[in-house]
């Protein structure tokens, strides 16, 4: 078995944002009920149905909901140390979210995360679609079945499988919702790197 501080069996990892490597508290029930979104349907997806003459205010509040968020994230456990291990160890690491750039951004700035690769939703269809995963592997140059992409939703495992990449579950809370389309979970980040 690894020493715990050995570098991990990937040549780079990308991690989701917000619930993977942050708690932002984003409450994705009111997002949903200010839009009237069904439970079913992706957000994104769902703005992508409305009638074009409405598209720009419900960006608008899922934005205005993604910025409250970045205003009180923080780090989730292990998070930064895993980020510090990887940088340390030569591994490159990267981001890619469903959220906008400039969310984004003011969420690492705010919890100075130095992260030099991030797509948000402007960058690339968003997951499960697996074209920002894929863009980042051919950016690195590196083949997308010796990466991996961390995540706490469906989506993230599905845009992995769709990449050809390892799908790592990050499931701190132990639920399982998620393990069926994982191809490995974790529960906290000193995991990953063991």
């Amino acid at each position: 078995m690894p020493a715990a501080n050995s570098p991990p069996s990937f040549d780079g990892i990308i991690f989701d944002l917000d619930g993977t490597l942050v708690d932002s508290r984003l409450d994705f029930a009111a997002i949903r009920a200010h839009l009237n979104c069904p439970p079913d349907v992706g957000v994104l997806e769902f703005i992508d149905t409305l009638p074009a003459n409405e598209q720009a205010a419900a960006h608008g509040v899922v934005l205005e909901y993604e910025r409250a968020g970045a205003e009180r994230a923080v780090w989730m456990p292990g998070a930064q140390q895993c980020l510090a291990r990887l940088e340390n160890g030569g591994i490159p690491a990267a981001i890619l979210t469903r959220n906008a750039r400039q969310v984004a951004r003011l969420t690492l700035d705010r919890l100075q995360g130095a992260i030099g690769c991030l797509l948000a939703r402007e960058d690339a269809p968003p997951k499960p679609a697996p074209d920002g995963l894929l863009m980042i592997a051919q950016t690195w140059q590196l083949a997308p079945a010796r990466l991996a992409y961390v995540g706490d939703f469906k989506y993230d495992l599905l845009a992995a499988r769709n990449a050809g990449m390892c799908g790592i579950y990050y499931d701190p809370n132990h639920t399982g919702l998620h393990n069926h389309l994982a191809d490995r979970v974790i529960h906290h980040f000193d995991e990953l790197l063991a």
